[in-house]
């Protein structure tokens, strides 16, 4: 099989590659980077350049945005640009895209490699002319000498040669002062195909001779198959395989309609033993701080108050199980030929997902491929792995032909990993004039990652623990500051005296649980922001000035700052007039994005219905700011949801929330009107801005709440 350096080499290309940096440290969210050579971008003779990308493109913009850093670089017009979506046998392994880190991971070697291609052709160009790189501009991809054309192109200098760069970390760039498509609001590559109805979604690939695929399982993670009768959904039209693999049932057929028949008929004849071993839903918060955790210290503090007489202040807060609810179920295509297997899937990392289904399936990792197609955005690890395993271990049964795999909404609700429930119990020590003196804070959650991301991991595939074979079940695994993971943004960013969190981390994990967008930071924000409007309250402050009060963090306070003149705050209305404006403010991780929102609500028939949000962003060099602007709208309105209406419903037995019924999420008549403003920090790095929001809007929301109503808000989602 030729290799695509093989075939470049065969062309007139300019190819430019570098060895990504080993992860300094491993956790459950790893860092990008697997010290793999990898190609980053080609520029061909024929005036295109190829983009390979190294984060999957969820829907949040990241191929605009490289592709505007590396046009940036090169000096090229955009609509040069060509993206190649992420796949295993020629991109470069940059993990998950996770952790809102994609443009700061991405972005750099990204534009080291643009600038290093613009550096080489430049010389050539010089040596062609017989003068110095110094006399040349490049205006889309053509040289000028004195801002006149010298007949010389990329194109042409290239030729017909095949020229390898490699480079490094010091390559020399462009000052940001000299941008003139990084930090413009170019029109997103990706929307034109989606909204004219292009192919751009994993559900419109089709492939020669595809059959259909579906999966039928019960309601319950632990359910055993007591008893199965498949000849009447084998009878059926179309169908043309039907799976048992001890626990893991699966039909194939020529079309997805008879796909989808047969296994509703299977639904009929399958008899499950159902356990009942899953906590009583009204007692979650009490079975939290009960099971079996392990306690992890997350910061400590100490310090001599001096202070004198302090007030304690003490207050709970509480998250339920919640899902990613993706609009789109999970889906997956998988070929095997007996020797290769190729997956397309929308999951949020190719290269973990790889690693992960070779060690299930048993198979030499060189000899499985993934692609990325996009479908149903993640926001965390939903159901597109499993689907993509699912999908595999199908084609294994049926070589030859390409097996189309899409999960039902029921299986979508049911056997995706949630976003877990917490338990968050906080107390303050604070002096006269309300100043916190010493902050306690502790949270109890089960783990917020078991992504299947390589070997050791393999095993929370649902396949792995439903097939006769089945794999052991990773132990739990814990998330370590300052990424964080129950804990992240368990750390207050204010300057207190002294300090103690500490993370109770729940090892017997009864209900399937993982990274959900944000991880422990929505409820952490939610619960420390809260905390602090009550302490403004308490000492007869305005909640902006006591924040203000305890920061330190200069970025931070020009943030609140420039909220509290464009919400318009000093001009709110009276407590209780029914009408409530609410603050919430954090820092991603406490080294992302600075986010803070002012929330306007109104109280009516006993409804909370959101009138306006106004939030201000600190992300530092902005690369697309309506990519970004647009980031944390979404953010602000998927937090509204999680904190108005969603709550995973379960019984001892099975799950209940298995559709929209029974699982509400918002509404576009109740989302609000939203007011965004981007800071300009242009000589600072890129930081990620898609969880930040969450947390802030949360708080926001409900210390609004209690503005309207004068009660305070312990519990999500909110209930008057």
């Amino acid at each position: 099989m030729t290799n695509r350096r093989e075939f470049l080499q065969a062309t007139g290309a300019v190819a430019v590659g570098f060895a990504l940096p080993a992860c300094a440290s491993r956790s459950s969210e790893p860092h990008a980077g697997s010290a793999i050579l990898g190609n980053r971008l080609t520029i061909s003779a024929t005036g295109e350049v190829e983009l390979l990308l190294g984060k999957v493109e969820l829907g949040q913009g990241i191929g605009t945005a490289m592709a505007q850093i590396a046009a940036e670089e090169l000096d090229v017009d955009i609509s040069r640009i060509r993206l190649r979506y992420v796949d295993t046998n020629i991109s470069p392994d940059e993990s998950y895209t996770f952790s809102s880190i994609s443009v700061q991971q991405s972005g750099p070697p990204t534009r080291r490699a643009a600038a290093a291609a613009r550096e080489e052709l430049m010389r050539r160009a010089a040596r062609k002319l017989g003068t110095s790189t110094e006399t040349l501009q490049v205006a889309d991809g053509e040289f000028l000498s004195g801002h006149m054309l010298t007949g010389l192109s990329y194109w042409s200098v290239i030729g017909n040669d095949y020229v390898d760069i490699d480079i490094q970390d010091d390559q020399a760039l462009k000052s940001p002062d000299e941008y003139t498509i990084v930090g413009q609001s170019i029109d997103r590559i990706d929307i034109p195909g989606k909204v004219f109805g292009h192919a751009s979604f994993l559900q419109d690939v089709r492939l020669p001779e595809m059959v259909h695929a579906r999966v039928v399982r019960p309601r319950a993670e632990r359910a055993e198959l007591v008893d199965i009768d498949v000849s009447s959904a084998a009878a059926l039209p179309g169908v043309l395989k039907i799976i048992r693999d001890g626990n893991f049932v699966a039909v194939v057929a020529e079309r997805e309609g008879q796909a989808r028949t047969a296994a509703q008929t299977l639904h009929r004849s399958i008899v499950w033993a159902l356990p009942e071993d899953m906590p009583n839903e009204g007692e979650i918060y009490r079975w939290l701080k009960g099971a079996e955790s392990r306690v992890e210290p997350v910061a400590s503090k100490k310090a001599s108050s001096g202070a004198g007489t302090l007030t304690r202040v003490n207050a709970s807060f509480q998250r339920p199980y919640q899902a990613h609810a993706s609009i789109s179920p999970s889906a997956a295509i998988a070929s095997y030929d007996g020797d290769q297997l190729t997956v397309w899937s929308h999951a949020q990392g190719m290269y973990p997902l790889r690693a992960g289904i070779a060690h299930v399936l048993q198979l030499d990792i060189e000899n499985v491929r993934c692609i990325h197609r996009e479908a149903s955005g993640c926001y965390g690890h939903n159901g597109a792995d499993d689907a993509a395993c699912d999908a595999a271990a199908i084609a294994m049964h049926f070589p030859g032909r390409p097996v189309r795999l899409q999960w039902e909404r029921s299986d979508e609700m049911t056997w995706e990993p949630y976003g877990s429930a917490m338990h968050i119990d906080i107390s303050a020590d604070a002096d006269q004039s309300g100043a916190v003196r010493h902050w306690h804070c502790d949270l109890w959650s089960c783990p917020h990652s078991s992504r299947p991301r390589n070997d050791e991991q393999a095993g929370n595939m649902i396949y792995a623990r439903q097939r006769e074979q089945v794999s052991v079940l990773p132990p739990v695994q814990s998330i370590p500051q300052p990424n964080g993971g129950a804990d992240r943004n368990g750390i207050p960013l204010y300057s207190f005296d002294s300090m103690e969190v500490s993370k109770h981390l729940v090892t017997d994990v009864p209900i399937r649980v993982s990274a959900l967008r944000g991880l422990g930071a929505y409820a952490n924000v939610f619960a420390i922001e809260s905390f602090m409007d009550e302490l403004a309250v308490r000492f007869d402050k305005d909640p902006f000035d006591y924040r203000l009060g305890q920061l330190e963090d200069e970025r931070a306070i020009e943030l609140l700052g420039r909220l509290r003149t464009l919400s318009d705050w000093d001009n709110r209305p009276l407590a209780g007039s029914g009408e409530g404006w609410g603050l919430g403010f954090a820092r991603f991780k406490n080294r992302s994005a600075w986010v803070g929102v002012v929330m306007r609500v109104e109280i009516v028939n006993g409804h909370i219905r959101l009138r306006h949000a106004t939030a201000v962003c600190d992300a530092g060099l902005i690369v697309n700011p309506d990519g970004a602007t647009a980031q944390i709208e979404g953010s602000i309105v998927q937090s509204a949801s999680w904190t108005l209406k969603e709550q995973v419903r379960f019984s001892q037995q099975q799950k209940q929330s298995v559709d929209w019924a029974s699982y509400p999420i918002l509404r576009f008549d109740e989302v609000p009107e939203l007011n965004v403003q981007l800071m300009a920090r242009d000589n600072h790095p890129s930081l990620g801005v898609g969880e930040a929001a969450q947390g802030p809007t949360a708080a926001a929301i409900a210390n609004a709440v209690f503005h309207a109503t004068g009660k305070r808000v312990r519990k999500l989602p909110i209930r008057l």
